[in-house]
């Protein structure tokens, strides 16, 4: 699998809903009602990423997550990270 140009990425990110290029990641903030829906939402994420055998970096804080995709192998943002903020972007909107 090989790396996104800028142009590429930049066209995926038109489809993706609060998703921006940062530090060679495509990175989106989640901010949920509480502490218990932020870790709900983390659980569904991951569950999804190991399906796909893709895992994001993912830091919270009480009701804020950061989620960061990128591809290590492939040393920048590939179809497969546009794949799960796809999913992500379904599974945030539920």
């Amino acid at each position: 699998m090989h790396a996104l140009t800028i142009e590429q990425i930049n066209e995926g990110l038109e489809q993706l809903s609060d998703w921006v290029y940062e530090d060679n990641n495509i990175v989106k903030k989640i901010e949920t009602i509480d502490f218990i829906q932020a870790i709900g939402v983390i659980v569904r994420i991951a569950l999804e990423a190991e399906k796909m055998d893709h895992h994001p970096t993912i830091e919270n804080t009480y009701n804020k997550i950061i989620i960061r995709l990128s591809t290590h192998d492939a040393s920048g943002i590939t179809e497969k990270d546009f794949a799960l903020a796809k999913k992500i972007d379904n599974l945030v909107s539920e």
